[in-house]
Formats: C-alpha cells, sequence, structure tokens
C-alpha cells in the first residue's frame, strides 16, 4: 500500500531544509542523512537494502505503485522540489538515506577471511566527482574488495560521484584511509602498486612495468594519483611496485578513471585466467 502523503508548500518545512542541506553536501545540517534523485538511484538504493527516511516526489509526479510501505512520503509544490534537488531538470522524486559506514577491520580482515583474494582500489588525492564514482562503478564491476580513499579526495556521496557510480556506492564499501593504514595492509601481505604514466617505452622499462607482466593474482591494492599531479612521494614511496598502462598511441597520460578501470580489467582477466588454469585437469 502506498504511504499516505504529506503536502508541503513551505520551504522552511524542517525535512525540505534536510533535503536541500543533504544535496548541498552539509552533513551536519542534514544529520547523516544523504540526498538521491530519481527512480533509478532509488530502486539501487532500495535493491541495495539501505533504509529510506523520506521520499520526496513533486505535485507533478505520481506515487510509483513500487514505494515502499512504512516510508515517510512528502508531496512538494513543483517550484518548491526544483528549488530543492541538485539537477537543473530535476525527474520530480528524491529521497534522503541512511548511508552505509564502512571500517577496515570489516571490509579487509587481518587473515584475509573469505572467498576471494583482496583486490583493493586506491584513490589518492581524486578530486573530479565524476571520476571517483565512475572508479566506484568499475570497483563493482571487476569484483575489487572496497575502494580505499585519502585525505583531499573528493566524498563519495558528492552528487556527481553518486550518479556516476550509478548506485554502486551503496554496495561497494569505500574507507577513508591514512598512509599508516596502507602500511599496516603491506604487513598483511597486500602488495602496493603505485600507477604511473610512462612518458616513454623505455622510460617504462626502467621504472615500472607493464600491468600486463604484474600479478595481481596475489592481495593487492592499485593505488591511482590526483588527476593532474598523478600520486605524491608519500605514497609512491609506499610501493612496492610502479606499474604502467602500455599505451602506443600518442598520448601523455590517460584519464584517471580511465587508467583505475583498466587496472582494475586486468587484475579480474589475471584472476580469472588463474581460476581457470588450477581448474583444469592436468595431462
Amino acid at each position: 500500500m502506498t504511504p499516505q502523503p504529506i503536502f508541503v508548500t513551505s520551504r522552511t518545512n524542517a525535512r525540505v531544509k534536510q533535503l536541500r542541506a543533504a544535496f548541498a553536501g552539509h552533513a551536519r545540517l542534514s544529520g547523516g542523512l544523504v540526498a538521491i534523485e530519481g527512480e533509478t538511484l532509488l530502486h539501487e538504493a532500495l535493491d541495495s537494502g539501505l533504509p529510506l527516511k523520506t521520499i520526496f516526489l513533486s505535485e507533478r509526479v505520481a506515487p510509483p505503485a513500487w514505494f515502499p510501505r512504512g516510508v515517510e512520503l512528502m508531496v512538494l509544490a513543483d517550484d518548491l522540489f526544483t528549488s530543492a534537488v541538485d539537477t537543473q531538470h530535476p525527474q520530480g522524486i528524491a529521497a534522503l538515506l541512511l548511508p552505509p559506514v564502512w571500517k577496515m577491520d570489516s571490509v579487509l580482515p587481518a587473515n584475509h577471511s573469505g572467498d576471494k583474494t583482496p583486490l583493493l582500489l586506491v584513490a589518492a588525492g581524486l578530486q573530479d566527482p565524476g571520476n571517483l564514482g565512475t572508479l566506484i562503478r568499475s570497483a563493482e564491476a571487476f569484483g575489487a574488495t572496497a575502494v580505499l580513499t585519502t585525505a583531499g579526495t573528493v566524498n563519495e556521496w558528492n552528487q556527481k560521484a553518486l550518479r556516476a557510480s550509478a548506485g554502486s556506492v551503496f554496495r561497494v564499501p569505500v574507507v577513508q584511509i591514512a598512509a599508516d593504514e596502507l602500511i599496516a595492509l603491506k604487513s598483511q601481505g597486500v602488495r602496493l602498486f603505485a600507477s604511473v604514466a610512462a612518458d616513454s617505452k623505455a622510460d617504462c622499462e626502467a621504472n615500472s612495468e607493464s600491468v600486463c607482466d604484474a600479478n595481481l593474482t596475489l592481495p593487492c591494492a592499485l593505488m591511482i594519483g590526483n588527476e593532474g599531479a598523478g600520486l605524491g612521494e608519500e605514497w609512491l614511496a609506499l610501493a612496492d611496485a610502479r606499474i604502467a598502462i602500455p599505451t602506443p598511441g600518442r598520448v601523455e597520460s590517460l584519464n584517471a578513471a580511465v587508467a583505475g578501470s583498466l587496472l582494475l580489467y586486468e587484475a579480474s582477466r589475471q584472476r580469472a585466467a588463474s581460476t581457470t588454469s588450477d581448474r583444469e585437469p592436468s595431462t
């Protein structure tokens, strides 16, 4: 049964102010809630089991039959809805939800218990929310364990990052870490690979190895740096090895999201090939 809607016209309504604050990224004013917009993201959130606090509809949108029971439903005057959400051409449906909170010890237990070998993506200083969201989506697509972010990286609940993730942020653990926590990962047997751009074939051979030659079937973390400056010296110093993506074309470097996605694909490819090889009968 569709919940009974509450019609709202006031800009000072407490829930509307909370929605506006959430879209603006003000966690304190939103009460720690995250705002999402559009049927696709609402479906993704519900399918991921996330609790919705309030659903908002523009007065021009009829309540869909799939609305969950027991969730507060508010119908806003059209101009009020438009003023509260983030997009220029709103779809007329939005929600406030309680985001998942991930901790390193739950994402990656010290003994690496679980069915799969850890594969981590480290976003070090990424500032473009679209890049981070895309990497989170790729992390889910290629079976990564988690995405780790460092100080200076854009928040995963930034609206552009959330949309670019296409709902993957609801399911992929994203944990902020410091350098000492990466060092702790190394002590647990996780190998750190620093992604670097090779200016030439000779430079690639001298200072890094092709990602195709690196063994990504073992527990590992792939580090992607800032869009403009790449990985800082602090992170490069922690790396066990530097890897580069072979690019025969005349480009200086790849977009951070593209590079990270290619690294994740290569790790997934190697692991699938290794599993297939293990299953093949010996002759």
